[in-house]
């Protein structure tokens, strides 16, 4: 059975976090170049490829959603009708 070791964290003040800030900025650029390293930019027909499959998907939603509307609109207004409202 693996037995675990108790690490004992020291308090830290203030102060000892003000005084790591620099490193850690540091560390954060360092990060944030290497992040920035790993960014592309799409070409004008990976743009036209996804902006087309969007339109596309927007237009069947709504298509969707009208004849949603459409069918349980007319359905409410059979159910008021029988209703005598």
């Amino acid at each position: 059975m693996a037995k675990a070791i108790a690490v004992q964290e020291q308090p830290t003040t203030g102060m000892d976090h003000l005084k790591s800030a620099p490193g850690r900025f540091g560390e954060f650029l360092k990060d944030v170049q290497s992040e920035m390293k790993k960014v592309w930019t799409p070409s004008r027909e990976d743009v036209q490829a996804t902006t087309i499959v969007v339109l596309i998907t927007v237009f069947m939603f709504a298509a969707y959603f009208a004849v949603v509307d459409f069918v349980v609109g007319h359905a409410v207004a059979e159910l008021f009708k029988y209703t005598g409202k």
